[in-house]
């Protein structure tokens, strides 16, 4: 999940109780002291590369759609449903899978969770059909679902309490640091020896990781059962209802676009060359390291400046990519510009989602999955209807209006209600 930031940020960082969400009546375990720096350090490096490589895989398909559609003959529209289902079936896994292993010992999770996904990708990189790849899509949406609602709250498990903050802000750091490294190097691969080898090579990746955790993760037995009742608990707060509208909006209008970056790219700024279009690739992403970085630097003091901000050069970039972006020079700059923008979009969310339920950080991560995942497939959905019928541009134009609704709303809202409650 192209989702979290900072450390800042991190819902399970800090518990506190609140009358929003009540906590699950489970202590929660006391710090490692004891644990060996090294293995501990191993431990969240683990992690940190089982969600660089589920990001990977999840937004690999965005560098390589048109290839992929093509060698099955199949639109654009239709290529795009890759981004689409796995976030459909991310959002039902995210409570579903955190819900019914409630108990299960986590280590034991993460690993069974990351030998799906590397199944996932070598069924994608043999499908001799498309309905193949489509189901290796549906395997990949119940990892990310399950991986980012169990694995992104265990780093003050791993590592001794001092040292939680910085471990958590590791393994937060894949996130951005996919959409940098993996998905450019997988469409440098893609384009170099085909897209299949670079599916399979990401399942590679994965087999490695799945070793790793397996020999450095310690038992982690579940210590805070997430119940429905928990879940209920949370949604019933006006704060954590915002925050899904906001999610639902800005995620929508982000990836209804960027989707579709690379047909606009080849069609309406013409590059020539896929190493150029990975080349432009590259540069969004190093931009949204910049912006998660950023974001969560001041996030967690002034949370409504950011998003609202970040929607607002959200807005800006793509509803002048259609003007601007026929030339090269002026879409890579817009491409910065969103980049930026993108990057500070989800450390904002997950710290209104954490703020808005301070005393279940585990039910905030599940609500924070099920509705950046579901609000992603539904963006790609909308945008492959919209392309199929019209044009690159055109979707770049209707992400900019719902960006722009993002701000809007944003800035109404807070104008009318105080800040978040403290503590």
């Amino acid at each position: 999940m192209t989702t979290t930031g900072s450390s800042r940020t991190a819902p399970a960082r800090r518990p506190h109780r609140t009358t929003a969400a009540p906590d699950s009546g489970s202590p929660a375990p006391p710090a490692p002291a004891g644990r060996a720096p090294l293995k501990g350090r191993l431990a969240v490096l683990a992690v940190t590369l089982g969600i660089f490589t589920i990001v990977t895989t999840e937004i690999l398909p965005i560098g390589l759609l048109t290839r992929i559609g093509a060698d099955f003959g199949v639109s654009d529209g239709t290529a795009g449903l890759m981004m689409t289902l796995p976030g459909f079936l991310a959002a039902c896994a995210a409570p579903t899978v955190t819900v019914a292993t409630a108990r299960f010992d986590r280590r034991l999770m993460l690993c069974g969770l990351v030998a799906l996904l590397a199944l996932a990708n070598f069924t994608a990189a043999a499908a001799p059909v498309y309905w193949l790849v489509l189901l290796s899509r549906v395997l990949v949406g119940v990892v990310i679902g399950g991986f980012w609602s169990i694995g992104v709250g265990l780093a003050e498990r791993l590592v001794p309490a001092a040292s939680a903050g910085r471990a958590t802000a590791v393994i937060f750091s894949a996130v951005p640091l996919g959409s940098v490294i993996g998905v450019p190097a997988g469409t440098f691969l893609g384009d170099l020896a085909g897209w299949r080898t670079a599916c399979a090579a990401v399942g590679g990746l994965a087999v490695g990781v799945w070793v790793l955790t397996a020999l450095v993760l310690p038992p982690l037995p579940a210590v805070r059962a997430t119940s429905p009742a928990l879940l209920r608990a949370t949604l019933r707060g006006g704060h954590t209802r915002f925050a899904l509208l906001m999610t639902f909006l800005v995620v929508l209008a982000h990836f209804g676009a960027y989707t579709y970056v690379t047909p606009f790219l080849e069609r309406t700024t013409h590059l020539t060359t896929a190493a150029t279009v990975t080349l432009f690739l590259l540069v969004y992403g190093v931009a949204g390291v910049v912006g998660n970085f950023a974001g969560g630097a001041v996030v967690a003091r002034r949370p409504r400046t950011v998003f609202g901000t970040a929607a607002a050069l959200l807005a800006l970039a793509t509803l002048l990519l259609p003007v601007l972006g026929r030339e090269p020079v002026g879409a890579l700059a817009l491409l910065v510009v969103w980049g930026v923008a993108y990057g500070a979009v989800p450390v904002a969310s997950q710290t209104w989602f954490a703020k808005a339920a301070p005393g279940a950080p585990e039910a905030a991560s599940v609500l924070f999955t099920a509705s950046f995942q579901a609000t992603l497939s539904l963006g790609a959905l909308a945008g492959g209807m919209v392309v199929d019928r019209t044009s690159p541009a055109v979707v770049m134009v209707l992400g900019g209006a719902t960006a722009v609704l993002v701000a809007l709303v944003a800035w109404l809202h807070f104008a009318k209600r105080p800040a978040w409650p403290v503590g």
